[in-house]
């Protein structure tokens, strides 16, 4: 009885040995690298990440921890996109730039072994990541700082936290959870805005001169508006990319702003609900 007592105990530490183990991210010793494991990317969550991101021929897209190449040469192959890979492991790359040029695609993609941190992302259109949290949080003020305005970012399973993400959609996905122990997968878009903050001169056609105060926090924004000594805060604002909007209500009028921003300059219309939009234009302030 004593010796059954003890192999009942045994395997019932064994079940809840599978059982947590079943939880917890299975990565294989040959995926473990230096700032996290090579995970491959499913096909399904690929195609579903170039579909949310809309990618399209005249997109550049860089994938910073290409791994495999998948994303950038599922671009190039399907969509037409041109693309660039950067990733630590070297015999990684070799094997992307292999492939790209089997699949007839080296003269529009192309991998290299760099620092995602050191990087330049300028170019890209599209940005597409699977980093760890860690990195996400490190690259964070990268790419919010580096990239031009209306540049999309998709991100697999992790996002910028404080950087609030403008879309999300979550799917199954089976063939993950060898890996990683969840068989889903949450893809995140983040839709990179213009650097408004600071003063503007804002000059509505046939009106007063207006000054602009812009506080900005990614794509949210706040403000105010102020003429002839009187202010009023801007209601409803929003940026996406480059097109930015908000409601202006001064001497009982309220005027639906929209405009698109260039640099240091803005141009749009703003409709007072009168009949034919009026023009409006706006600059820095030294």
């Amino acid at each position: 009885m004593e010796i059954l007592r003890k192999a009942v105990v045994v395997l019932g530490m064994l079940w809840v040995c599978a059982a947590v183990a079943q939880k917890q991210p299975n990565v294989p010793p040959e995926y473990e690298r230096e700032g996290g494991p090579y995970v491959p990317t499913p096909n399904v969550v690929v195609e579903r990440m170039l579909g949310m991101a809309n990618v399209g021929e005249r997109d550049h897209v860089i994938d910073l921890g290409s791994g495999d190449g998948i994303i950038v040469l599922t671009a190039a192959h399907q969509r037409k996109s041109s693309g660039y890979g950067v990733d630590i492991d070297e015999e990684l790359i070799r094997l992307s730039n292999l492939r790209a040029k089997s699949l007839g695609l080296s003269g529009r993609v192309r991998f290299e072994a760099r620092d995602i941190f050191k990087t330049d992302v300028s170019k890209a259109t599209v940005v597409t990541l699977y980093l760890l949290p860690e990195f996400m949080q490190r690259l964070r003020p990268k790419l919010f700082n580096e990239l031009q305005p209306g540049t999309r970012i998709v991100s697999h399973d992790y996002h910028f936290e404080e950087w609030q993400h403008d879309a999300q959609t979550s799917f199954e996905v089976p063939e993950k959870e060898l890996v990683t122990g969840v068989p889903s997968a949450t893809l995140y878009l983040w839709i990179v805005p213009a650097k408004i903050s600071g003063a503007w001169r804002m000059q509505l056609d046939g009106n007063a001169e207006y000054r602009l105060t812009l506080q900005q926090r990614y794509q949210n924004f706040e403000g105010t508006a102020e003429v002839k000594g009187r202010q009023a805060a801007l209601i409803s604002p929003k940026i996406n990319g480059k097109d930015i909007r908000f409601v202006l209500v001064h001497d009982n009028r309220r005027g639906e702003f929209s405009g698109r921003v260039e640099g240091d300059r803005i141009e749009g219309t703003v409709d007072y609900g009168e009949g034919k939009p009026v023009r409006w234009r706006a600059s820095r302030s030294s």
